[in-house]
């Protein structure tokens, strides 16, 4: 099977979901993995590491940062010309979004947030949750390329292999007027990743109610909640980091102003995979489990 794997990163560093979805391509065939940025060349040395038989690598200044209209157009255009049986893709905010926007394109479906799959006679039945986690699925797409993304940490990341090599294409970005571009970037605060921690540590509004904390005065009725919150994800954050975990929150705590969006574990934050999962001040409402 023709297997090609696009391989999701920042300014070079990729995410390890793309690894873990080249070790399943593995398991099909061959694999090609897409490699789209400026300066990116080495990453496409990593891939070979990783288990890649060949890399698309398209190096390009206007590929510099990630706008979906451009990388989804070169995705489209080699898609194409290549006609993989297969497309992978890590259930990441990019991974998902080119996905669809390639399926689109390629006139085909998509199953997203896979976590088993399968194949047969050149097809590919996959396991996916659905119900907020309450019942698995199993699908299949009868037309090709089939699109699928992985959800993180489902699949084992294969050994790295320093110094395994293969074949280096390179290929051109897609030319066009594209819409959006970046203005720039904001820093987010340290930490381990969620969709690729072992360990999440996570808090909810439960976190501000310790009654044995006195906010300052001068503070209003939902400044002193916000004040008491802070001071429960304080702690919540120094057990994550003698944990070495990563710090997760509901979307109660979220739209409380207690923690920024991006810390959200939910049916509208990340869907996480860890070994161990501490909730405190949660009330583990369903859309919260479905993460």
């Amino acid at each position: 099977m023709n297997t090609w794997v696009y391989v999701d990163h920042f300014k070079g560093t990729a995410l390890p979901a793309s690894w873990e979805a080249i070790g399943v391509g593995k398991t099909l065939g061959t694999v090609k993995a897409l490699v789209f940025g400026s300066g990116v060349e080495a990453l496409a040395k990593t891939a070979f590491e990783y288990g890649a038989d060949e890399v698309l690598l398209a190096d390009d200044p206007a590929l510099a940062d990630y706008r979906a209209e451009a990388f989804a157009a070169t995705l489209g255009k080699l898609a194409a010309d290549g006609a993989p049986d297969l497309l992978l893709f890590p259930t990441t905010t990019r991974g998902r979004e080119l996905a669809a926007m390639a399926a689109i394109d390629l006139k085909t479906g998509v199953m997203v947030d896979v976590i088993a799959l399968e194949a047969a006679d050149g097809k590919i039945t996959v396991t996916r949750p659905i119900y907020a986690g309450k019942l698995l699925t199993k699908e299949t797409c009868s037309s090709k390329p089939q699109i699928i993304t992985l959800r993180g940490r489902a699949f084992p990341k294969p050994a790295q292999q320093a110094g395994k090599s293969g074949t280096l294409t390179k290929v051109s970005a897609a030319a066009g007027d594209f819409l959006t571009k970046v203005e720039g970037y904001t820093t987010a605060e340290g930490g381990v990743s969620l969709t690729d921690a072992g360990v999440i540590v996570s808090g909810g509004r439960g976190v501000s109610n310790n009654p044995a904390l006195t906010p300052p005065a001068g503070l209003d009725e939902k400044q002193a909640e916000v004040w008491r919150a802070q001071q429960g994800f304080a702690l919540v954050k120094d057990l994550a980091a003698v944990l070495g975990a990563a710090v997760g929150a509901s979307r109660a705590a979220v739209d409380a102003g207690y923690i920024p969006y991006p810390n959200q574990v939910g049916q509208t934050g990340k869907v996480v995979s860890p070994d161990v999962y501490i909730a405190c001040g949660i009330s583990g409402a369903i859309q919260h489990l479905a993460g």
